[in-house]
């Protein structure tokens, strides 16, 4: 593995402890490895294997999602109480093309961190595939249980999510009850569609989009009563109560900030603000957000547990808690008329900063 220089190839580094840029030799596949914070433990984080638009340097685009998705995991993996710090890897190629020996590859680069890093799955990868990553890599989480793993980590991710959800529709509207209420949910994956299955189950109306023929035949397995849509534009135009992103980031701009009718807005995407003004904008117009990062951490809790024993229970226990962490902040943003995503990032802050303290001690 070729490793590129100690330094800062592109803006963006600051406040990242290290940064390894790598090409497999043998396929010319580039990877990334963002470490942002190990204060309160190795670093843990997903891998995502994608493809970036060739209009724009697919190298760099990769690096930068590296280092704003490794500084949101430092922030979620604080919120969720773990003992971790925040990292992210990126494997910029076509998921759909995967070679066993860039997973390898990859493998061999998480390892040379020594522990300071510790890999999952993410956007593009599957079980399996963390299972060959985890033949080069012993920090590699999110395995199959046959592996030593505990599996798909959309279960909890899912569950995280729609807690979440329950807390902001108290808060808003003094009680958690769905009934009669339409989410509209963007993306039905592993999580999204899952989501949709505990919103229906709850009373909640779901509609919902998605590309994928096979992600609605699966959706509709988890969520029977779910009504699809034949394009994103027609769900962010049309009524409803709760919008949930669960697909890829940046779906929240300006535009759609100023167009949808939901009064809150709460699902598992990462990133799901195209900038951070957009969050202005939703509190402008009196829109509950719940930050990415404070409720989709059910997956990484999960991932997390198999460093420690593998028990679903205590997994599953500790995701319930999305629910008063969510209700926390957004009384939090409210008293100090401050956006949730301030709010969040403050009480991840105040658990680093004491963690850091008593190291000093």
């Amino acid at each position: 593995m070729e490793k590129t220089p100690s330094g800062n190839p592109w803006a963006g580094f600051e406040g990242h402890e290290r940064v390894l840029v790598a090409r497999d030799p043998a396929s010319g596949t580039s990877m990334v490895i963002a470490v942002h914070s190990t204060v309160l433990g190795p670093a843990l984080g997903g891998t995502r294997m994608t493809t970036y638009p060739q209009s724009a340097d697919p190298g760099a685009a990769a690096y930068a999602d590296a280092l704003r998705l490794s500084r949101a995991m430092t922030y979620k993996n604080s919120l969720a109480g773990l003992d971790h710090g925040g990292g992210k890897g990126v494997i910029l190629g076509d998921p759909s093309a995967k070679d066993p020996d860039v997973l390898r590859a990859f493998g061999r680069l998480v390892a040379s961190l020594d522990g300071a890093y510790v890999t999952a799955g993410d956007v593009g990868m599957t079980v399996a595939d963390l299972d060959v990553i985890a033949e080069t890599s012993p920090w590699t989480t999110g395995r199959s249980p046959e592996k030593g793993g505990v599996g798909d980590s959309g279960i909890l991710t899912a569950l995280g999510v729609f807690r979440g959800l329950q807390a902001c529709v108290e808060a808003v509207h003094g009680s958690d009850s769905l009934d009669g209420l339409t989410v509209g949910v963007v993306g039905v994956g592993k999580v999204g569609g899952r989501l949709a299955g505990h919103l229906i189950e709850a009373g909640a109306a779901v509609v919902a989009f998605d590309p994928s023929t096979a992600a609605r035949e699966q959706a509709l397995e988890w969520a029977p009563g779910i009504r699809f849509v034949n394009s994103l534009d027609d769900l962010l135009a049309g009524p409803t109560d709760i919008l949930s992103p669960n697909a890829l980031g940046g779906l929240l701009t300006d535009d759609v900030a100023r167009g949808i009718s939901a009064s809150i807005v709460c699902g598992g995407a990462n990133n799901q603000l195209a900038t951070p003004q957009v969050g202005d904008l939703l509190a402008q117009r009196g829109i509950t957000y719940a930050p990415d990062f404070l409720v989709n951490c059910g997956g990484v809790i999960q991932v997390a547990e198999e460093l420690v024993g593998g028990d679903m229970g205590r997994a599953r226990e500790k995701t319930e808690r999305v629910r008063e962490t969510t209700l926390r902040v957004l009384d939090r943003a409210r008293t100090d008329n401050v956006t949730p995503v301030a709010a969040a990032e403050h009480e991840a802050e105040e658990r680093i900063a004491r963690a850091a303290a008593e190291r000093v001690v």
